[in-house]
C-alpha cells in the first residue's frame, strides 16, 4: 500500500534526524564564536535550568552519590548533585568554544599544569605513556593539551548525529591528535603508538561491553571496568598517568596524577582495582565536577542491578 505522504516512514525519520543534526551543528558553531568565559556562563545558566527541572541527570546523580558516599549527609549529597549537573552543562558549552577557536586562545585559558613532569618524563623516556582521563571538569581541553606534548592517539566513536562528526573531529584533531575507531583496528593502533613511545589517551570510567571488562571495586561497589588499559600495559610496558582538566576561576588547571604501582600487576583484578582507585583519586580533587549522571552501576556480577529503576 502506498504511503499517503509519498515517503516511507523510515525516510522521514532519517530526514528529521538530519535536520536536527544540522541545527545542532549550527548551534555548536554559533556558541563556538563566544569567548570561553561567556560559553561557561551560558552553560551554567542551562545547568541551573536543568537542576530546576529535576530531570534524569539530577536523579541519577543523586543515586550515584548515595551509592558512593553513604556517610555524607543527604543535604551535602543533594548540593553535590546540583553542582555536578551545572558543571556538566558548562563542559558542553565550553567544548563548543574549544573546538571552534584556535589552540592559542584555548592555551591562554590554561592557568597552570600540575605535575607535568609525570607526562614529559614518560615521553622523554620513549616508553610510551597511557593517559587515563576520567570525565571530570573539561576533558576536551585536556585531550587537546596532550597532543601538544607529543604524538597522541585516542579512541573515537562517531556521534549518532552525523552532522556533528566533522565538527567534533576538527576540534579533537586541532592540535595534532590521531583519532582511531573503537574496534580491533583501533586497539592495534593504540598498541603501535605505545610501542613507538607515543601518548595514548583513554577514558577509563565508562562501562564497557561485558566482553571487554571485568568487575572491580569502585567506591566500594563492584563496577564493570574496562580491561583495555590492563591489556595495553601488559603488552607494551608503558607508563600510566591519570589526568583531567579542572575548572578554576579564569580557565582550567590541568592535573596529572601518578598511577599506583599495582596498576602494572600481571593479575588483572589487582590492576583493575588500582585503575578504579586512580579514578577515585581524580574525583577527590573536584567531586562537584565529576559526571555523576553516568549510570556506572547498571550491571553487577549477578546481572542488572536495578539501582536506577524509578519507583
Amino acid at each position: 500500500m502506498r504511503n499517503p505522504g509519498g515517503k516511507h516512514p523510515c525516510e522521514k525519520d532519517v530526514e528529521t534526524l538530519d535536520i536536527k543534526g544540522q541545527l545542532a551543528a549550527g548551534a555548536l558553531k554559533l556558541v563556538g564564536r563566544l569567548p570561553l568565559r561567556w560559553s561557561r556562563r551560558l552553560g551554567g545558566l542551562v545547568g541551573y535550568m536543568a537542576v530546576a527541572s529535576r530531570g534524569e541527570s539530577l536523579r541519577v546523580s543523586r543515586i550515584n552519590l548515595a551509592h558512593c558516599y553513604p556517610a555524607m549527609s543527604p543535604a551535602q549529597r543533594n548540593s553535590l548533585a546540583r553542582q555536578s549537573v551545572v558543571n556538566t552543562a558548562m563542559t558542553g558549552f565550553e567544548v563548543a568554544s574549544l573546538w571552534r577557536q584556535s589552540w592559542s586562545r584555548a592555551e591562554d585559558a590554561i592557568v597552570r599544569v600540575r605535575n607535568q613532569q609525570l607526562l614529559t618524563d614518560g615521553v622523554d623516556e620513549g616508553r610510551g605513556v597511557l593517559v587515563l582521563a576520567p570525565h571530570i571538569g573539561n576533558w576536551e581541553i585536556f585531550g587537546q593539551y596532550l597532543a601538544t606534548v607529543g604524538p597522541t592517539t585516542s579512541l573515537y566513536a562517531p556521534p549518532k548525529i552525523a552532522a556533528l562528526d566533522p565538527v567534533i573531529r576538527a576540534g579533537r584533531e586541532s592540535t595534532g591528535a590521531k583519532l582511531v575507531p573503537t574496534n580491533v583496528r583501533g586497539v592495534r593502533a593504540l598498541l603501535k603508538a605505545l610501542k613507538a613511545g607515543d601518548i595514548v589517551g583513554v577514558l577509563p570510567d565508562q562501562e564497557p561491553e561485558e566482553s571487554g571488562g571485568d568487575f572491580a571495586p569502585f567506591f566500594g561497589h563492584p563496577a564493570l571496568t574496562m580491561t583495555l588499559a590492563y591489556n595495553l600495559v601488559q603488552r607494551t610496558g608503558c607508563k600510566v598517568v591519570f589526568g583531567f582538566g579542572k575548572r578554576v576561576p579564569g580557565g582550567f588547571e590541568l592535573v596529572l596524577l601518578p598511577a599506583e604501582q599495582a596498576i602494572y600487576s600481571e593479575e588483572q583484578k589487582v590492576s583493575l582495582a588500582a585503575l578504579n582507585r586512580g579514578v577515585e583519586a581524580c574525583i577527590a580533587e573536584a567531586p562537584e565536577q565529576y559526571q555523576w549522571e553516568y549510570k556506572r552501576f547498571r550491571r553487577g556480577p549477578e546481572g542488572k542491578t536495578g539501582i536506577y529503576r524509578r519507583g
